[in-house]
């Protein structure tokens, strides 16, 4: 097989976008678009790869960095100009490159392959990749001869009435010899109403001086989509949404409700999980086997073992063993690790803290900046206190422990095994093994105090 290659547009403003951001750095299911089209990439194989960058170059460059070359389009003269560019990395080169635009995140790695298979098995100096279009308006359309080749590639705006009504249309994406790319770029001229270069020229180049021109038409419309304004990157985002869960769901995940259900690419699930509508799942999360997930949930760069709950709670950047429930309502902020069996309750905070396997912490407590044992029971209301106003401290308490509801603890702090710290104590000692630790002020009682109460 001859070497493939790749050159990637990513030059352009955007305008539509009505942003600041680049076009190809929009995020569509936790990457930008144009990470999505180093994923399918990755999967056929090039050996080079380019990007053409020009406005916002270097926040572009910045997120691809170590993983292409890069060329500067500084004026963007149109997309035969683009890729032109990368002749200094290309040009001397023997092998098959493909031309792909970095605002069609939905292109998938195995049309690509595709692709490049049908290209070289053809003998053809380029080839388009097409689609059919139910409503082909505003596409340039694909005209073949009689015996099936190109003839050639007209505009909408160029288009007759019978060009019109042909449905298979240019997705933008092209495959040439790499050598004969760019001696065709070298006779591309800009005399049109633009005053631009135009890559789809090179097609007609080609077949003027007899090479044959080839066309591939793939399965799926959509992956075809380009973006370029807001409404397409929420339609894009959709049919991403739609993918993705798919796959979930043939490897034997279920969704209650997958329309309302939003997956980001990273993210791994086992079989048997169960995931309610109105569930977020972000960025490198794993989740296990037989999980229920329920509605109102969001889990963020999480580790979730095997058998776990969660009931309408938010989980970031923590662990949670095998067979723990989570909620509702509560909340894992970053670097909560917890074990096994372990119960997290409603409106219960973690946050830097090592919870032991069988704990539980049932309801309105706080737990940060701690390290807990085994089978310990955190009361209602619990707090650690870990921040003095400058410095945060860390309290340890160990297995079997039994704190009250309504405690304090005012780190730096030790509670040892077996400790049990007696309801609405403010605890500021260390607590040894064994000891029951009462933290209470006096309590005063006043008779006949109600009528001076009600009177006031």
């Amino acid at each position: 097989m001859s070497q493939r290659f790749a050159i990637v547009l990513a030059a352009g403003k955007g305008t539509r976008m009505k942003s600041e951001r680049p076009k190809v750095l929009h995020e569509i299911n936790g990457l930008s678009m144009i990470e999505h089209i180093f994923q399918a990439l990755k999967k056929v194989q090039v050996d080079k790869l380019v990007t053409v960058v020009g406005h916002e170059a270097e926040r572009v460059q910045s997120v691809l960095a170590g993983q292409c070359d890069f060329a500067l389009q500084a004026e963007q003269l149109g997309t035969g100009h683009a890729v032109l560019q990368a002749r200094d990395v290309l040009e001397s080169l023997d092998g098959t490159t493909i031309v792909v635009s970095g605002d069609t995140p939905l292109l998938s790695g195995e049309t690509l392959e595709e692709l490049f298979t049908h290209h070289e098995s053809s003998g053809a100096k380029g080839t388009i990749l097409t689609a059919e279009a139910l409503d082909p308006t505003g596409y340039g359309r694909v005209v073949r001869s009689e015996d099936g080749k190109v003839a050639y590639i007209v505009e909408h705006k160029d288009a007759s009435e019978a060009e019109q009504r042909v449905r298979e249309i240019n997705t933008g994406t092209y495959i040439f010899d790499n050598r004969a790319l760019f001696e065709a770029l070298k006779q591309v001229g800009n005399d049109n109403a633009q005053g631009e270069y135009y890559l789809p020229d090179v097609i007609a180049i080609l077949k003027n001086q007899g090479d044959m021109v080839d066309a591939f038409m793939m399965e799926n419309f959509d992956e075809g989509m380009g973006v370029n304004d807001r409404v397409a990157l929420s339609t894009a985002s959709r049919l991403m949404t739609q993918r993705i869960n798919e796959k979930h769901m043939l490897n034997g995940v279920t969704f209650v409700n997958p329309e309302t259900t939003y997956i980001e690419v990273g993210v791994e699930i086992g079989p048997d999980t169960v995931i309610e509508g109105n569930v977020s799942i972000k960025g490198q999360t794993r989740i296990g086997a037989h999980c229920e997930i329920t509605s109102g949930s969001e889990i963020i760069d999480s580790q979730i073992g095997d058998y776990v709950q969660v009931r309408s709670s938010s989980i970031e950047s923590s662990q949670v063993g095998n067979h723990s429930d989570i909620g509702p309502m509560a909340h894992l902020r970053p670097n909560a690790q917890l074990g096994e069996y372990v119960h997290i309750g409603n409106f219960v905070e973690v946050k830097n803290a090592q919870i032991g396997d069988h704990t539980k912490a049932g309801h309105l407590s706080y737990i940060g900046d701690a390290t807990l044992g085994r089978n310990i029971n955190i009361g209602c209301g619990t707090t650690f206190v870990n921040f003095d106003g400058k410095k945060k401290s860390h309290t340890t308490v160990g297995d079997d422990s039994f704190i009250g509801s309504g405690v304090n603890l005012i780190a730096p702090l030790n509670i040892a095994p077996r400790s049990v710290l007696a309801a609405g104590s403010t605890i500021y000692e260390d607590v040894h093994e064994e000891t029951l630790a009462i933290a209470r002020s006096t309590q005063t009682n006043k008779a006949n105090y109600w009528s001076k109460f009600n009177n006031k």
